[in-house]
């Protein structure tokens, strides 16, 4: 077997009757929403961080996998913590964040809240019509991992993006934007003006096409990408633990019914830590 890359292996805290799964994104691994994850575990919460199929590894294990392999895997986490959690909340990174969409449209009641970071809608690299045919020609190009402002920060994940499982990722955005006016429970967005990996578009793209009536964004100012590793991971975290104490407190349980409009909540905030 193929040793995990540091810091990939899967995270599973036991808490309270609250849930939350922590979905990574594309080509990474749960170290980099592992801090996240810690930090909502300390809250008392119930956590979970599951290794997406063919992640943690090699890039070779990836090109193997498509979005449907990605997606069952937290399709199944989120089962398993409905099943002992009395309120369950997703979040995600990056591509993580659009598999917590997709949840969120799939899964309705089953989910009281969604809280995404650069959450990925789709690949802009004009390059990206002709993945069809070059996927069979190019086996990988260069990774995207450790898109970070703050010195010393590194992620683990892979150097090499295979192209059959960015193909198959190009697809998963399409379905899941297609499915956005499904999403209506709280939604946060939190998201870098600077990120070179996911422009702030698909931030935008998602908070214009969801149905949500309760949406809070906040503004990364000192991250790039992987803002959970970044100077803005504190306030990430707090904002998130904010987001689920005002929605597990009876505050905002009726929002889509008692008419808190769409935007209420947006406020660009810029990190201070």
């Amino acid at each position: 077997m193929v040793p995990l890359l540091p810091g990939a292996e899967p995270f599973r805290h036991d808490g309270g009757e609250i849930g939350v799964l922590v979905c990574h994104g594309f080509t990474g691994s749960p170290q980099s929403v592992r801090p996240w994850a810690d930090h909502l575990a300390a809250r008392g919460l119930t956590v979970v961080a599951p290794l997406l199929p063919g992640h943690g590894t090699r890039w070779q294990d990836l090109a193997v996998t498509g979005w449907q392999d990605w997606y069952a895997e937290v399709d199944r986490e989120l089962g398993r913590l409905s099943r002992t959690c009395e309120r369950v909340f997703v979040c995600g990174l990056s591509m993580g964040g659009a598999l917590a969409l997709r949840l969120a449209a799939q899964r309705g009641a089953a989910i009281s809240g969604v809280a995404v970071v650069n959450p990925a809608n789709r690949i802009h690299d004009p390059l990206a019509v002709a993945l069809p045919v070059l996927r069979h020609l190019v086996p990988s190009v260069k990774g995207i991992v450790s898109d970070i402002a703050k010195p010393g920060a590194q992620e683990s994940g892979y150097e090499r993006m295979p192209l059959h499982a960015v193909h198959s990722m190009r697809r998963f955005y399409r379905v899941v934007d297609a499915e956005l006016p499904q999403v209506t429970q709280p939604l946060l967005v939190m998201h870098s003006p600077q990120d070179h990996v996911v422009p702030p578009a698909d931030s935008e793209r998602i908070l214009s096409q969801v149905s949500s009536r309760d949406v809070t964004e906040r503004l990364l100012e000192r991250s790039y990408h992987v803002a959970t590793l970044d100077h803005d991971a504190e306030f990430i975290f707090e904002e998130t633990d904010t987001f689920i104490t005002r929605l597990t407190a009876g505050m905002g349980e009726d929002t889509t019914r008692t008419g808190l409009g769409k935007g209420s909540g947006k406020e660009g905030a810029a990190a201070s830590g």
